[in-house]
């Protein structure tokens, strides 16, 4: 039996390469030596407070260093990380830190208002550390960064695959809610898909050698944020192999500031969140033939969105010596299925080759006929998290027992084609039924932002007394450009069936992307509910 856990791997790669490059952001750099040696600096700080093992320390950051130097810490201590997202509100943060029990937070000096509100709100919080942005001095409450990386270094607690990490995710469709992985589980389904794989038998003690043997020095840029699942574990796979992490100065999405960098840095590999990254991207590329040729890049990889078949062929064509990698996973259930690109051989939108611990399921339980055109669930086994923190209402729903096997039940319907391929089609929690008929909005989506003047689009159901539901789409478009609402429709009606194509679109300024591209379904539902009944009640 394994018994993974980061921090011991990050210990074993420095006596493999302490000289080596670590963490880069802009003109910082941190070589290994220095990264494990501050991650144990902020570990006896917080092993200082003596607080129970596996307390919870919150990481309120933008991306930067001081996000996977604490996040380290956190684990060398004994404690519990937990990801805090820069775009909450007060009562948001209020209840993020209240449900996760939360004892310490790690906090850039822009969020030093919505904390200090919180200090009195939430007794339990006992210690604050401050990294400096030269937005705010630090109050006298807190703790500075460097200062807590001047700890002298104290016999820390003897670490175990045991240890958690939890990752809150939700919260445009309800609460956040916090999923509990084990350091030895996610560690294994991280590495399956890296660059340097060790055998799951293998041991602390064999790191050091194997990464000498492989002669790899991987680099990664996570161009979405730490804060989310997608930017966090591909950076730990990336650091658990020896990688080097390089970071974005920005901290709004700024493509010109990606692809210059990937440049720059001759990074290795680059992460991204579908078409909401993928398209700026190729936009800066087109705009600047030859400027960027990303002779280094080897892989492009994305997790979390839709990323359209247009988006892959366009950037195989600035890059064709890249290949790209579309992995279809979520905070809960890792390794669900991919897809592959490269140059002459382009994978289909939303179409991916399960996992080898995936299947699709129908009501009973049983699998999918392959080209049946049968419509299941996708059932993930093999390692996966413990659960949701204090909710065990909702663990035993997503983490249920089938066939004497616990697994993983994230809610996404597909269909499996003759070859086996499947075809996601979106999660069933936002699946519209309208006059009897299942419409899953991500598929609609995809058919829409196909028309060369829409950017991204939001499809959502909104009630309607003859069908039900009624299909609503809200439509970005390309600047300057126009198009009408019926040619929209029939664009779809021309790709999908015609129950499936929207009977009325919105066309905004933006669809409003989270910063990790994730859609606000919440949101765009109830503002199409109001935009239907404002135009069949236009006095009211």
């Amino acid at each position: 039996m394994s018994d993974w856990n980061f921090v011991d791997t990050w210990r074993a790669i420095v006596a493999a390469q302490p000289e080596h490059i670590a963490l880069e952001q802009g003109e910082r750099r941190f070589t290994w030596r220095e990264f494990v040696a501050d991650v144990e600096a902020i570990a006896s700080h917080l092993h200082g407070l003596e607080l129970p093992a596996q307390s919870t320390v919150a990481l309120y950051l933008y991306n930067c260093p001081e996000y996977l130097i604490g996040f380290g810490a956190t684990l060398a201590a004994g404690h519990v990380p937990i990801n805090t997202n820069f775009r909450y509100g007060d009562e948001e943060l209020r209840y993020l830190f209240d449900n996760a029990d939360t004892r310490v937070v790690i906090f850039h000096g822009a969020f030093l208002a919505q904390v200090e509100g919180l200090r009195a709100a939430l007794p339990a919080l006992v210690d604050f550390i401050f990294v400096d942005d030269a937005t705010v001095a630090c109050p006298s409450w807190a703790t500075r960064f460097e200062a807590a990386c001047a700890t002298p270094r104290v016999d820390l607690p003897e670490l175990s695959g045991d240890g958690l990490v939890m990752l809150y995710t939700g919260g445009t469709t309800g609460m956040p809610k916090g999923v509990m992985w084990r350091q030895d589980d996610l560690f294994v389904r991280l590495n399956e898909a890296g660059f340097l794989r060790f055998p799951p038998e293998a041991t602390i003690a064999d790191v050091t050698r194997l990464i000498e043997e492989s002669g790899q020095h991987p680099s990664l840029l996570p161009a979405c944020p730490l804060m989310h699942g997608t930017g966090l574990f591909t950076s730990l796979r990336s650091l658990s192999e020896g990688g080097r992490v390089v970071l974005l100065a920005a901290r709004q999405f700024d493509a010109h500031e990606l692809v210059a960098t990937l440049e720059a840095r001759a990074v290795r590999g680059v992460v991204i969140v579908g078409d909401p990254f993928a398209r700026p991207m190729l936009e800066v590329m087109c705009e600047h033939p030859g400027r960027y040729p990303l002779e280094a890049l080897q892989i492009i990889g994305s997790s979390g969105a839709m990323w359209s078949e247009e988006v892959k062929q366009g950037l195989l064509e600035q890059i064709p010596h890249v290949m790209l990698a579309d992995a279809f996973a979520s905070s809960e259930a890792l390794g669900m299925g991919n897809s592959v690109s490269v140059k002459g051989h382009l994978a289909s939108t939303a179409h991916f080759t399960l996992g080898p611990h995936s299947q699709v399921v129908d009501e009973t339980g049983r699998a999918v006929v392959a080209g049946s055109g049968q419509i299941g669930q996708l059932v993930l086994g093999g390692r996966n998290p413990l659960g949701y923190y204090k909710d065990p209402v909702k663990s035993a729903a997503t983490f249920p027992v089938i066939d004497g096997v616990r697994c993983v039940v994230p809610g996404d319907m597909a269909s499996v084609d003759a070859e086996g391929t499947i075809h996601l089609l979106g999660r069933g929690s936002q699946c519209i039924n309208t006059a009897g008929e299942k419409v899953f909005p991500e598929e609609v989506e995809e058919s829409l932002k196909t028309h060369p003047d829409v950017v991204d689009a939001c499809v959502v159901g909104v009630s309607d007394p003859h069908f039900g539901q009624r299909v609503v789409a809200a439509v970005e478009l390309h600047r300057g450009r126009q198009v009408s609402e019926h040619e929209l429709i029939d664009h779809v009606k021309q790709r999908l069936a015609s129950y499936k194509a929207p009977r009325a679109v919105r066309f905004v300024a933006t669809i409003g992307r989270a910063v990790n591209g994730k859609m606000d379904y919440q949101r765009h539902q109830l503002e199409a509910a109001q935009w239907v009944d404002s135009l069949a009640n236009p006095a009211s």
